[in-house]
């Protein structure tokens, strides 16, 4: 089970991805939105901002999210680590319920590329 650091550390690799990404890529991440991503194993969350083709994680909360962001992530610490690595594909992960990811239909749209 991935610990609460290796999630932090995925996290930070994602947003250095999104921060080098090119094209419809960058243009996805580009966003400013409030996120959350909640480990549901570890139930921990986490909450920030992506802005600037970044995410910056500002809290570390223990269970679920306070507030509802913009843009919503649940699943377990071991599937996000697996995301960021390349070693477990988002589609189909989020179409079989083991990633859900929440938000408004225009972001989404753009999420699809960054995903």
């Amino acid at each position: 089970m991935a610990t609460t650091e290796e999630c932090r550390a995925a996290l930070e690799k994602l947003s250095d991805n999104m921060q080098d990404a090119e094209g419809d890529v960058r243009a996805a991440a580009e966003l400013d939105r409030s996120v959350s991503c909640h480990i549901t194993d570890l139930d921990v969350t986490f909450a920030g901002r992506m802005a600037d083709g970044r995410i910056d994680v500002r809290e570390t909360l223990e269970g679920p999210p306070r507030e509802k962001a913009d843009i919503r992530l649940a699943m377990t610490g071991d599937d996000l680590v697996a995301l960021v690595g390349g070693e477990l594909n988002f589609a189909r992960a989020w179409g079989s319920g083991r990633v859900r990811l929440e938000a408004g239909l225009r972001d989404l749209f753009r999420l699809r590329k960054l995903l």
